[in-house]
């Protein structure tokens, strides 16, 4: 009878710790691993918006500016000879930047959930799997081709092909957030801009002998970007960019686990 009650206390207990243990905030200086994944992420979708519409999912700045550029061009010469068009360019860079902000939005949630709760990371980097999933489904269904020729002609030019760059956009805005919550060396593990200027002004950057974490986990960082970004056009050019994403969904999903 008390073996029995045991089992059953034992049986009981276990799934309150294991949500116990959902519940529990993680330790940022644990969080190396997946961090480093997250910024070859970055370098491995960049990859492919770049290679198709010359836009940056992962770096805003440029796509603030460039809309910037849009907005003074209405401006220059004789009013008749002003060139009024929103350009498809510049149509792709709004989108952006407007799905990368609603995708970094989500963050409000995490940060009442808990920024640290595994929950929440865990909910986060499967979020954005669903969003690079639905981005690989819209471009497959768009017909669009992978690779553009030349600046002035995007190769993503449909309604589909927006919901692709706006999904992408979205998923690294999730990324962006849960990773700068974690508030480590690794950043957002989206713009890298600062990573260099802190690497670089580093006072033990030449210390190749010691272990200093503040520089290694930076270069870790720059190396993962860049390693995704290779990985990415190298099977954009392989396999097709609907293929890619679905590989970054298989990513995604390895890294939620």
């Amino acid at each position: 009878m008390n073996n029995k009650k045991d089992v059953e206390r034992g049986s009981s207990s276990s799934p309150l710790s294991f949500w116990s243990y959902l519940n529990s905030d993680v330790d940022p200086a644990q969080s190396t691993g997946p961090l480093a994944a997250f910024c070859f992420m970055t370098g491995y979708l960049d990859a492919i918006s770049f290679s198709s519409v010359f836009v940056w999912c992962g770096f805003q700045t440029g796509n603030f500016a460039q809309l910037a550029i849009a907005i003074a061009r209405l401006f220059e010469g004789p009013k008749e000879f002003r060139d009024l068009t929103f350009h498809r360019a510049d149509q792709q860079a709004l989108c952006s930047l407007i799905s990368f902000q609603l995708g970094a939005s989500v963050g409000r949630f995490g940060d009442w959930v808990g920024s640290l709760k595994r929950t929440w990371l865990i909910t986060g980097t499967l979020l954005q799997a669903l969003l690079t999933m639905a981005a690989a489904v819209t471009l497959w269904k768009s017909g669009e081709l992978s690779i553009a020729d030349v600046r002035d002609n995007p190769s993503w030019n449909n309604a589909l092909s927006f919901a692709t760059l706006a999904f992408i956009s979205a998923s690294l805005g999730v990324q962006g957030i849960l990773g700068k919550r974690l508030n480590t060396q690794f950043g957002t593990t989206i713009v890298l801009t600062t990573i260099w200027v802190e690497l670089a002004s580093d006072p033990r950057l030449f210390k190749i002998r010691e272990k200093v974490k503040s520089r290694d986990h930076k270069l870790f960082a720059v190396v993962a970007l860049f390693i995704g970004a290779f990985a990415g056009r190298a099977l954009l050019g392989k396999l097709g960019s609907p293929a890619a994403l679905g590989i970054a969904v298989g990513i995604r999903i390895l890294i939620t686990i």
